[in-house]
């Protein structure tokens, strides 16, 4: 029950980072590049003073450090670029899906175990997803931005598959953000075609929540108890994020709530019941 707890504390978290990026950048308080390059200091600078309180000293180094930033990079640029046009729980339906396939492709190439309950609670999870996104049967979606976000979802996905590796969870997280912030900060410098900075005050506190808060404190968590799930459950587990997301996006942005997403929900929370719950007396 414990770790249920955690996860689902966890993947609060994540979906509130979609309703803040989405809150920021819907009302033009920021642009997309320095949300994503805030949010990255302000969760280097979070991790930083909680490994010198917790640890007494910072280790940057670490098994698939490499990869751990590379994701970091992808996942959070590629989240605030898709967010200047999609709203949050949609943008979190594309980022999740694409998450669980790229999970789900590691854990086979892991050779997980794959009971059969797993890929049928999968199949109706990722079923309830791609049914809202039906052309012509859900709402319509930029192909750029889709794109966007679908990266950003292979981007996730991989930075997950790596943290599974760490070990000590909050050391890895800090040192994820402490290397990728910088290179961020620069990419946003050398990247033609990016805007100018744009921020006000607003923009810039919904970042700095979104990147000490949701996104430092929630990523250590999320490293934390990583090794405790198989890759296959960890991606299921992290298909009740849109659902979490649509509805903060109905609450605090004004989204639409309709019947096909209130069905959608059920088949995704379903399908994640079916996978990560254990059978009775097994």
């Amino acid at each position: 029950m414990r770790l249920f707890l955690l996860v689902a504390l966890t993947m609060t978290a994540f979906a509130a980072n979609s309703v803040l990026n989405r809150l920021a950048l819907a009302g033009g308080a920021i642009d997309a590049m320095s949300f994503g390059s805030i949010r990255l200091l302000a969760g280097a600078g979070m991790l930083a003073i909680l490994c010198v309180g917790l640890r007494g000293k910072l280790r940057l180094g670490g098994p698939a450090r490499l990869t751990g930033v590379l994701s970091l990079l992808l996942y959070i640029y590629g989240f605030s670029a898709a967010y200047d046009v999609l709203d949050a729980g949609l943008g979190a339906l594309i980022l999740f899906g694409v998450v669980q396939i790229t999970m789900f492709a590691g854990g086979i190439l892991a050779r997980e175990a794959m009971p059969a309950r797993r890929w049928i609670g999968a199949g109706l999870a990722f079923a309830g997803l791609a049914w809202l996104l039906w052309p012509g049967g859900g709402p319509q979606v930029s192909p750029v931005h889709g794109l966007l976000m679908a990266a950003a979802g292979v981007g996730w996905g991989l930075y997950s598959l790596a943290g599974r590796k760490s070990g000590d969870a909050l050391q890895a997280t800090a040192a994820n953000f402490i290397l990728a912030a910088p290179a961020g900060v620069v990419l946003g410098l050398v990247v033609p075609g990016v805007p100018a900075v744009q921020a006000d005050m607003q923009g810039i506190a919904v970042a700095v929540i979104s990147g000490a808060v949701t996104s430092g404190m929630g990523y250590a968590l999320w490293y934390a108890i990583l090794p405790r799930l198989a890759s296959s459950v960890a991606a299921v587990a992290q298909l009740t994020v849109p659902v979490i997301a649509m509805a903060g996006g109905i609450v605090f942005l004004g989204e639409a709530l309709t019947a096909q997403f209130a069905l959608a929900a059920a088949l995704v929370l379903g399908g994640v019941g079916i996978s990560v719950l254990p059978r009775r007396g097994s």
